[in-house]
């Protein structure tokens, strides 16, 4: 199955509060924090959700 490479490049100083939650349920704390998630559904909803703070790479 695929994995998700997400790396938080933004601050989340200035966004609304359940974006910041959806950043710590990520498992990003901090700018330059990268985590890899697998790649389904629930995962992908959170990335759309804080897409302008993140970037993502697929990886096999």
């Amino acid at each position: 199955m695929a994995r998700l490479k997400v790396t938080q490049i933004k601050s989340k100083i200035s966004e609304k509060q359940d974006q910041r939650d959806t950043l710590r349920s990520l498992g990003l704390k901090r700018i330059n924090d990268t985590v890899v998630r697998e790649d389904n559904a629930q995962n992908r909803g959170y990335v759309r959700k804080v897409a302008h703070l993140v970037k993502v790479e697929e990886i096999d």
